[in-house]
């Protein structure tokens, strides 16, 4: 089966270093291919756990992942509980953590899923299907002023309130292509980037918890990581990016104070994509990656 190589790959190998013998945790495994170059390098005793609140995304994986066997365990679950998930498959502490916070290309490509704006589909959104929010219960529901902070938090969409008022007189919103088209009459078009961009990552950021996700999700790989283990987030938005990085940095002081171990930053700058994988993938661009350890 040939797999899509995900963004950063060579930087994440080089930054994880699998070593046989290893036990390794990619907390959104997608489908698997950040986790095949781990199970290859840390061959031939290596062990991973993968997570993903996505079932699909598990399917593909385990078909992604057959030929490593009971190297690797796949896990449906989010990786806010990944020190209570890894313990109950025997991969706690870990050698290396991945947290790869991306849309994959397969969430993006299947317009059932509602993630694109560039593909009709319901307004869905969910990482997890069973979960019970979808995108268009928050637009068609709530109040326009929150429907307004919330594109302004998340979306940090600076004409949150006109979108908003266009999005409550347009109710109600089924589809994917209804929602763009009625923020593209509300702000226009400039340039090359879509209006609807910042309003469906905002929606997408609330339908499925992601930030408050992501703080408790840094608490949970710091724990379960072992001493000189490495913990490495790959953010795609400023959002994201800063909680990792003050995440970093605070427990980076922690590991200062007198009594705590805390984190070693490994990247004091973050890690971005070469030109020639830009070039190859545009989704790369805005990748950032960023390394810490946990102190031997």
């Amino acid at each position: 089966m040939k797999r899509h190589q995900p963004v950063l790959w060579n930087e994440v190998m080089a930054a994880l270093s699998p070593r046989s013998g290893g036990t390794y945790i990619d907390g959104t495994v997608g489908s698997g291919g950040h986790a095949s170059g781990i199970l290859e390098r840390s061959r031939p005793d290596g062990r991973l756990l993968g997570m993903d609140r996505d079932p699909q995304a598990l399917n593909v994986a385990r078909q992604a992942l057959e030929e490593f066997g009971s190297r690797v365990a796949l896990v449906q679950g989010s990786f806010a509980c990944l020190a209570d998930i890894a313990r109950s498959r025997s991969c706690y502490p870990a050698d290396g953590i991945l947290l790869d916070l991306g849309l994959s290309s397969m969430q993006l490509s299947m317009p059932e899923r509602g993630f694109s704006f560039q593909l009709d589909g319901p307004l869905d959104m969910r990482f997890d299907t069973t979960s019970d929010t979808t995108a268009a219960d928050l637009v068609n529901r709530l109040p326009e002023a929150e429907l307004a902070d919330l594109i302004y938090r998340f979306g940090e969409e600076r004409r949150s309130r006109r979108i908003a008022r266009a999005i409550v007189r347009g109710r109600p919103v089924q589809t994917t292509y209804e929602l763009a088209s009625l923020v593209a009459r509300a702000v226009g078009r400039r340039g090359r980037i879509d209006p609807a961009t910042k309003t469906f990552q905002a929606l997408r950021i609330a339908v499925n918890d992601e930030l408050n996700v992501l703080a408790e999700g840094l608490r949970q790989a710091e724990e379960a990581l072992a001493p000189g283990g490495r913990l490495a987030v790959i953010a795609f938005h400023s959002l994201e990016d800063r909680i990792v990085k003050e995440y970093f940095r605070s427990r980076s002081r922690a590991g200062q104070a007198a009594g705590q171990s805390g984190l070693h930053i490994v990247t004091r700058k973050p890690i971005r994509a070469g030109p020639d994988e830009r070039a190859a993938n545009p989704g790369s661009r805005s990748a950032k990656l960023r390394v810490a350890e946990k102190p031997g």
